[in-house]
């Protein structure tokens, strides 16, 4: 037999149903801020990425699939989706006109990394990208649809929101944190790497003695020139103003090499620790970094798959509903079949068209989040009865098929 890869899964039945319900909200939301849809390839030069997320990035270290194609050129699966559109961006001239364009895209990228709940090898991600607005309204704009987002699919979160500086004042602060870091001896053989090619993606390291010697780091926005104080001040006026509570994360760096003043996380706890299941922020310098006009972008995008074990976690939590009716003899189901489409004017039921044993229905009626389960056997049948269960309560009785749907 052959499986799917490990960390590959396919999306069917619930789940499916999830993916296409968080789209669907996802894309009405951002719509109604002008934002249109771009596709771009899932395969891409692997040098886009490596220029983009950075050479220190655990994504270009350790998580891109990369191979040379046919042609001799060195290629990979998109890990990310910012990159890509940025590339398209910059293709289609856009950069040259400063032009201001709002995308939003969704689809598969891929990591190989340890699966687990929430997080797979190919995974869905839906995102937004707005190129050519310098103004930090647009930053707000950003959180505000994500917190509509989460609010219309009823997912509770946290924000935690980090400023990264500028060109000006990122390099004040990254001579102080070297500076602090050269007076520790201690670090874990990934974040010795990250000194050498990007010291600030140690403050984003989970190694909890790595953290531990960080406890006393300069921190980040302490750094901030005036602009930038200026700038943050205002986004955290603009989202207190609007109703949007966050918390403050002088360690939040996002795990990239692209961002610059604005980043953001919102996190959630309903699948086990805190994670996050959304992050973005301003990468005004990727642009020229990818061989465009120097310009201004923002995005953000979402873990579907996180989203989607969360509504799934929630849906076990929401009471039972409906009727499962089943017999424990074929004979049975032509009689089962009337009584169905009479409940069903009233009523949701799950008819099973096949005899089981008794404790096989009560499992799938189990599976199907059923209330109540009517069962008839060759007691019941004689004596014009169905078998009872009230799923929620456990209460057992028979009742007479002519008064059921009085009983009910």
């Amino acid at each position: 037999m052959i499986n799917a890869l490990r960390g590959m899964k396919d999306l069917e039945g619930q789940n499916a149903f999830y993916y296409e319900k968080i789209i669907k909200v996802c894309e009405e939301i951002v719509k109604n801020y002008g934002f249109n849809l771009i596709l771009t390839p899932h395969l891409e030069l692997s040098k886009l990425f490596k220029r983009s997320v950075g050479e220190s990035s655990d994504i270009a270290q350790k998580e891109m699939y990369e191979f040379v194609d046919k042609g001799g050129h060195e290629v990979c699966l998109r890990p990310e989706g910012t990159a890509g559109i940025v590339r398209s961006y910059i293709e289609q001239k856009s950069d040259k006109t400063q032009s201001v364009k709002r995308w939003f895209y969704h689809g598969s990228m891929f990591r190989y990394e340890r699966p687990q709940k929430g997080r797979l090898r190919e995974f869905h991600q839906f995102g937004v990208e707005s190129f050519g607005t310098k103004s930090v309204y647009e930053d707000v704009n950003m959180i505000l649809m994500l917190a509509e987002i989460f609010n219309r699919l009823e997912i509770k979160f946290e924000l935690l929101l980090n400023s990264l500086g500028c060109p000006v004042c990122f390099p004040i602060y990254r001579d102080k944190f070297v500076e602090f870091l050269n007076s520790k001896e201690t670090l874990c053989e990934d974040c010795q790497k990250r000194k050498e090619l990007n010291p600030i993606r140690i403050l984003d390291c989970k190694n909890e003695d790595c953290q531990k010697l960080l406890s006393d780091a300069p921190v980040l926005n302490s750094s901030l020139c005036e602009t930038c104080k200026k700038d943050f001040k205002l986004l955290q006026n603009s989202l207190r103003d609007n109703g949007i509570e966050f918390q403050l994360d002088a360690k939040l760096v996002r795990g990239l090499d692209y961002y610059s003043k604005t980043a953001f996380e919102f996190i959630n706890d309903e699948i086990g620790a805190k994670s996050a299941i959304a992050g973005g922020g301003r990468y005004d310098r990727l642009i020229e970094n990818l061989g465009g006009k120097k310009g201004y972008g923002i995005g953000f995008a979402i873990g579907i798959e996180r989203l989607i074990a969360i509504l799934e976690q929630k849906e076990q939590k929401i009471s039972r509903s409906g009727i499962y009716l089943c017999a424990l003899d074929e004979l049975y189901i032509p009689k089962l079949l009337k009584i169905a489409t009479k409940l069903r004017k009233n009523r949701k039921v799950f008819l099973s068209y096949e005899a089981k044993k008794l404790a096989k229905h009560l499992s799938n009626a189990d599976s199907a989040n059923a209330q109540i389960f009517l069962c008839m056997g060759e007691n019941e049948e004689k004596d014009n009865t169905l078998f009872y269960k009230n799923l929620e309560n456990k209460i057992e009785k028979k009742l007479l098929i002519e008064a059921l749907e009085k009983e009910l």
